[in-house]
């Protein structure tokens, strides 16, 4: 099920809000990533901001995002009709029945979309399917949160964001953290607009896992990790950085 924040049209409304381009040293990463490659599919691609921007710096090539949120899709349609917006997940496929083709240079998963897969067959499924559509010296790159960092401590007792919403308007963001079993953290958003009558929620739970068992999962669907990094500036990975940036080919 997708979590409410990407699913109700409103929450949606605002992503780009909160998650406005060049909020993170991860946007320019990513960015140089998929102008270096002529095929690129952005899993969980959510408003498609980073698709949106490559298109508009110039690639010429193949450019997919994928999502299960229709109403996160509504947007990224509005922003850009020539990227191929489609419904739906890696495992299971397009929601209309049709095969996503492969032969992908480039796959991404960015702003920790990776950690929404919280048991091991969902882990497994998709990495499996990221293993099908990636060419012979295709790229698959992500980053998930370092436990070692304990980030969700954050989130407790709340974490607080305001900014100008739609219209100018301010809009606010609380995340709070509800708890933390083995490596799944589970936190609530509640959300509010000038002009809104009361919040909108929603509950969300993460997985983070080390990069000993994330390697794991990964080798297990043919993929061999050719770098670790634990922050956008290609900083070593360490047992406490913030990150654990990855990329991985076909084995």
């Amino acid at each position: 099920m997708v979590d409410r924040h990407f699913s109700h049209p409103d929450l949606a409304e605002l992503y780009d809000y909160f998650s406005f381009w060049r909020c993170s040293p991860q946007d320019d990463f990513y960015l140089d990533l998929v102008m270096g490659a002529r095929r690129v599919l952005d899993v969980g691609c959510g408003t498609g901001k980073l698709q949106r921007v490559a298109r508009e710096r110039g690639h010429g090539g193949r450019l997919v995002g994928l999502d299960p949120a229709r109403a996160m899709l509504e947007v990224a349609r509005r922003g850009r009709g020539d990227v191929e917006w489609v419904l739906g997940d890696l495992a299971r496929g397009p929601e209309d029945g049709s095969c996503l083709e492969g032969g992908f240079d480039l796959v991404v998963m960015s702003g920790h979309a990776f950690q929404v897969f919280t048991t091991d067959e969902e882990l497994r499924a998709h990495l499996a399917a990221v293993r099908r559509v990636l060419t012979a010296r295709g790229r698959f790159v992500f980053e998930t949160r370092n436990p070692g960092a304990r980030g969700w401590r954050a989130w407790d007792p709340e974490l607080v964001r305001t900014v100008r919403g739609p219209g100018g308007r301010l809009a606010r963001c609380v995340h709070r953290l509800v708890g933390v079993e083995s490596d799944l953290v589970t936190f609530t958003s509640d959300y509010s607009v000038q002009g809104w009558q009361g919040t909108l929620g929603s509950r969300s739970t993460l997985r983070f896992l080390d990069a000993p068992a994330l390697n794991g999962f990964l080798a297990e669907a043919g993929l061999r990790v050719s770098a670790q990094y634990g922050y956008w500036d290609r900083r070593p990975l360490t047992a406490t950085s913030q990150e654990i940036i990855t990329f991985a080919r076909p084995a």
